[in-house]
């Protein structure tokens, strides 16, 4: 006999399912959903300690892979719980952090291994507490999230964060560990409240990220101090800006590195920018250029903002050896940010004048200085060849631009009667040939981080 019409179906349970589109079900929710369904019933309990479940948890959220899985002997379930019970609160970072140590320290072990040996091993949770105690701010979570993977580094050349070189200059910062950070934890006016990330023990030069919101920066933001050299107060501080957080300041630069955006020279990293449509062929000749930006040597007031540039000039080995030739002068036109236009000739590159043959590659290090933040360059060689010495031609620099980074101005200097010194902004210098040509003297700045005068 047929039912009723009007008879209402039973309600649909999900525990009625069958088990395998159950656990396809389950498959699908993150796992504060899968542990509630823990609790709901006997059988939902049964079905979310299915071990499969938690393989991927473990993977997307820990990086545990199957060979370690095997080395620790429990289920994918057990080993989840176990991390988040030591690591839980970081549980948004972890994942990226540990991937960017992972990924650096594959990249370096196989171009510089020296650099890895100075890495030190992870610190513990209550180490990380006792350092906010003993500073009085709250560390934030991806910061502490790092230092439970690698507790910096020790201090020691070349540091993990980078190096730059020039003939009279040298620096290279180690990523601090968190002892030594906490011992440079700033509470003096005009870097209230500021951690240093960073150490160069060849200029004193750190990069530091604020704690709080004080003296018009964000908190956690990173930042280069550069004293203001034309106010009477000392605290009067200026910031060239790195970084919005520590996660996008650290993943950021590990990219660049295992990206092979920074180069690896002599077994370390020069933070150089390489534009890849910065690159110019002329016959079997071709000239490309990498930038970087010296925040030690340049400051915002007086503005005088300083770059140095790498070039690498090649000639194809597929040329004829009688394409070999000898680099004879010079010639740069330099515009800043204004449009004004200043021309510099001369002869050789840093006082050489190399010799290009077929498959060889000569580079070089110059820099230059711009009263405006922004500027560019562009010129061309002149080579003379080797077997047709009436011979001459011209050899083309591609243009490329060099960008001060964002910064931001002292609140100190909305006090009354902040300048002291009149400055020339219209004083840009040319290339470090130019320099010698002009006997100007570079100096090394003190730890103070003020910026070099020309004399």
């Amino acid at each position: 006999m047929a039912a009723p019409l009007d008879m209402e179906p039973s309600a649909l349970s999900l525990e009625l399912l069958p088990t395998d589109p159950l656990l396809l079900i389950l498959s699908f929710l993150d796992y504060r959903d899968l542990m509630s369904c823990c609790c709901l019933s006997r059988r939902l309990n049964q079905l979310s300690s299915h071990d499969p479940l938690w393989k991927r948890h473990c993977k997307k959220y820990w990086l545990i892979s199957e060979e370690e899985k095997s080395q620790r002997n429990q289920t994918w379930k057990a080993i989840f719980i176990s991390t988040y019970s030591d690591l839980g609160r970081y549980i948004r970072y972890y994942a990226t952090l540990k991937k960017a140590w992972d990924d650096l320290e594959k990249y370096l072990g196989q171009r510089c291994p020296r650099m890895i040996g100075s890495l030190k091993e992870s610190v513990r949770e209550e180490d990380l507490d006792a350092v906010e105690a003993q500073i009085g701010c709250k560390l934030p979570d991806d910061y502490r999230c790092s230092f439970r993977i690698h507790n910096g580094q020790k201090l020691v050349v070349p540091g993990l964060m980078g190096s730059m070189a020039l003939s009279n200059h040298y620096r290279s910062e180690d990523l601090l560990d968190i002892d030594t950070a906490a011992g440079g934890f700033q509470q003096r006016p005009g870097l209230k409240q500021c951690l240093p990330l960073t150490f160069c023990i060849h200029t004193g030069l750190s990069q530091y990220m604020a704690l709080e919101s004080v003296e018009g920066r964000n908190k956690y933001e990173i930042f280069y101090q550069c004293p203001d050299q034309m106010a009477r107060n000392p605290s009067a501080i200026d910031m060239f800006i790195t970084g919005t957080s520590y996660l996008e300041w650290f993943t950021s630069y590990v990219n660049k590195v295992v990206t092979g955006g920074y180069p690896i020279i002599r077994d370390q990293i020069f933070r150089y920018v390489h534009d890849k449509e910065c690159v110019a062929t002329t016959g079997d000749i071709t000239v490309s250029v990498s930038t970087s930006f010296l925040p030690e040597l340049s400051s915002v007031h007086p503005p005088h903002y300083f770059f140095t540039y790498r070039i690498r000039i090649e000639m194809s080995k597929d040329a004829l050896p009688e394409k070999a030739c000898q680099l004879d002068s010079r010639y740069w036109r330099i515009t800043n940010a204004k449009g004004d236009v200043e021309e510099v000739q001369g002869p050789g590159v840093v006082g050489e004048f190399p010799i290009i043959s077929p498959g060889r590659v000569y580079e070089y290090t110059s820099c230059t200085t711009f009263s405006t933040t922004s500027g560019y360059m562009e010129g061309y060689y002149t080579f003379h060849c080797l077997y047709y010495k009436d011979k001459f031609f011209n050899v083309t620099i591609p243009r490329f631009h060099m960008v001060c980074p964002t910064f931001k101005v002292s609140t100190a200097r909305m006090e009354p009667n902040h300048n002291e010194y009149a400055v020339d902004e219209d004083e840009d210098s040319t290339d470090t040939d130019e320099y010698e040509d002009r006997r100007r003297v570079l100096d090394i700045p003190a730890p103070s981080g003020r910026c070099p005068r020309h004399t």
